[in-house]
């Protein structure tokens, strides 16, 4: 399928909106992602220099009011000037306006700002996961990748959305107020500021605590929602297990394990509440204490009185709010953390050795030349595989589970880089082959077809969107598509469901065959493309998949030997290793450990499949033919079955 071909275009063009080191994986703290967060915030500085400034008017405008009781109280009601009255009233009213614009504006810009933002950091996410290599597929659940890319992401909101606005809007109060309290009275507004000042480092400490509970608890969150999204796709086989309890039990776990995490984490906010608490009831008393005393002693005026108890509301409220704010935000840098983490993988093609580019039209040659390969270190999986797949021919891959067929697959697909020994297609290292110009001349049949949920049409189109529907449908009639498509009401435009549920297994093969076909690839690869099928579903399969291998290099991996018959060669594998190589005839002939293997199935396919009296005379016959020339059509191999 032409996976390579459909993002090639987009990735070159886009600008990429973080700038991680991609070195490999880090330990990411948050003097990390402040910068990296400022790097992603940079292209819009415009924004957030108007941000600032609507904030600083939005702040000196909400200060005329606690001003203005110093002059309602001490010269209008104290000195009885009422001709001050209408012109206070006024600049309170024009400030209140003023106040209400700048934080309407503020809150439009920066909250739209910050969701424009989420769109892009979750789309420069999504597509960066697209080209990780499989390994990193292998490693992290589909559930747990999807809350990295939607959930945590959404963290930008509270940095850069209401959140840091409240915050930053509510320090920048508090060094106003902090000053017109040093002007009231200097001796009380510096006692406050070390209570403050140790109130703020205990929060600190306390932050430093909980930012780990939060991190843990978007781990077990990504956890919960992998699971979920596992048993719910494969409710079939939950299902015909009767294990819906079991699979209950397993949610409840990890249902309860985010319990836990919840639970410390409210530990630390009460407490933060309780200090918040004990801090009010100190300050007062103190600033009731002292106050009192001043006032009674003349050295402070009633409305100086007053105004010092309301600015010093606007000098306590950030720290307070600090308990609510603050742990948005040290939740909103936790996800972040974990999205940085993803930014940072390496790129399956980030190597700088992938420069070559394949030609439009590759020949299709593939050599292995002594290749090792290991997923882990120490436990071998591959050793020393040599063979050579000349253009046009069919190399069938044959051996019990674990021998290694998938791996090599694997590696003609350049999922995973072979450790030692060497691999070229057209006398090019695949290690060196730009990866983007080598899969778009890829076709892959599975025997699990992926299909999504879409219309059939657009099934078929994926592994070529740009093709004109003469193609699509020429396509679908190779693979014999047509013949059960138009059975449904909607015909191609029919909804398949999610993974093609709505389709027999050997409907949803075709379907794909025709994706293989549309994608017209130099280089085939079937991985028991019918081994599921009943067999008039495999006698159509077979029909679009022997169309499908004309003058192509195609792999093929399957149990059913019957069905490889007519490969070129025949690769035997075992513990890694190839132990045969030949075609059917000369292996047969050999009488080693495939002959072994290809008796024992077809007797044990005869007791199991076929009638009495069934098979027993076409199959000496039909293996003669295949002892002297090999060429075994696939209908023929299909009577050999019945």
């Amino acid at each position: 399928m032409r996976t390579g071909e459909m993002g090639q275009g987009a990735t070159k063009e886009s600008k990429p909106l973080l700038s991680v080191n991609a070195a490999g994986k880090r330990k990411l703290r948050v003097q990390k992602v402040l910068p990296e967060l400022w790097a992603l915030l940079r292209p819009h500085h415009k924004l957030i220099y108007l941000g600032i400034f609507l904030l600083l008017v939005d702040k000196l405008s909400g200060l005329v009011l606690p001003l203005s009781t110093k002059v309602l109280i001490d010269n209008v009601i104290g000195k009885h000037n009422g001709y001050l009255l209408a012109p206070l009233i006024g600049a309170l009213l024009l400030a209140t306006i003023l106040q209400a614009i700048c934080s309407f504006v503020l809150s439009q810009a920066l909250s739209k700002a910050a969701w424009s933002l989420i769109t892009d950091l979750r789309i420069q996410v999504q597509e960066h996961i697209g080209k990780l290599p499989v390994a990193f597929y292998d490693a992290n659940r589909t559930g747990a990748l999807v809350s990295r890319i939607m959930t945590d992401v959404e963290g930008l909101r509270n940095l850069m959305g209401a959140g840091m606005v409240e915050f930053c809007g509510g320090i920048l109060t508090a060094v106003m107020a902090f000053g017109v309290l040093m002007w009231i009275s200097a001796k009380l507004t510096l006692l406050i500021f070390v209570i403050m000042a140790v109130f703020i480092l205990t929060l600190r400490k306390v932050f430093g605590a909980i930012r780990p509970i939060y991190h843990e608890r978007r781990i077990i969150y990504a956890e919960i929602t992998g699971r979920l999204t596992e048993s719910l796709g494969g409710v079939r086989v939950v299902k015909s297990y009767h294990a819906e309890d079991r699979e209950a039990g397993v949610f409840a776990a990890g249902a309860r394990r985010l319990l836990a995490n919840l639970m410390k984490a409210i530990t630390a906010i009460s407490f933060m509440s309780m200090s918040t608490s004990l801090v009010i009831g100190i300050v007062g008393s103190l600033v009731m204490f002292v106050g009192a005393r001043e006032i009674l002693g003349h050295k402070i005026t009633l409305g100086s009185y007053v105004t010092y108890t309301v600015f010093l509301a606007y000098l306590l409220a950030p720290a307070f709010q600090l308990s609510s704010i603050g742990t948005q935000l040290t939740e909103a840098i936790a996800g972040l953390d974990r999205t940085y983490e993803v930014l940072a993988e390496d790129q399956e093609d980030s190597d700088p050795r992938r420069t070559v580019k394949l030609p439009k039209k590759p020949n299709g040659e593939v050599v292995f030349d002594n290749v090792d390969f290991a997923y882990e270190t120490d436990k071998p999986v591959l050793n020393g595989i040599s063979f050579v797949a000349n253009p046009g021919t069919v190399t069938a891959l044959v051996g019990p589970s674990g021998s290694g067929k998938s791996t090599i697959i694997n590696l003609i697909s350049a999922f995973h880089i072979s450790e030692q020994g060497k691999i070229t297609v057209d006398g090019v290292d695949i290690n060196t082959v730009d990866l983007g110009s080598y899969r778009i001349h890829l076709g892959v049949v599975l025997q699990e077809s992926f299909l999504f949920d879409g219309t059939i049409r657009e099934n078929i189109a994926f592994s070529r969107p740009a093709a004109t529907e003469e193609e699509i449908m020429e396509a679908a009639r190779i693979a014999r598509v047509d013949e059960f498509a138009y059975r449904f009401p909607d015909g191609f435009n029919t909804i398949i469901g999610e993974r093609g549920v709505k389709l027999s297994g050997g409907q949803r093969q075709r379907i794909s065959i025709a994706r293989a076909i549309l994608a017209d690839p130099g280089i085939l690869i079937l991985d028991e493309a019918t081994s599921s099928l009943d067999s008039e579903s495999e006698a159509f399969i077979q029909e679009g998949l022997s169309w499908l291998m004309k003058g192509r290099t195609t792999f093929v991996i399957a149990h059913r030997l019957s069905t490889i018959r007519k490969a070129d060669q025949i690769l035997f594998l075992e513990t890694g290793r190839i132990m045969e190589r030949g075609t059917h005839a000369e292996l047969i002939e050999a009488k080693g450990r495939y002959y072994d293997l290809y008796t024992k199935q077809y007797a044990l396919e005869s007791n199991l499949f076929l009638a009495p009296g069934e098979g027993e005379a076409s199959e000496p016959e039909e293996t003669a033919v295949a002892g002297k020339t090999g060429d075994i059509s696939f209908r023929q191999a299909l009577r050999g079955l019945r």
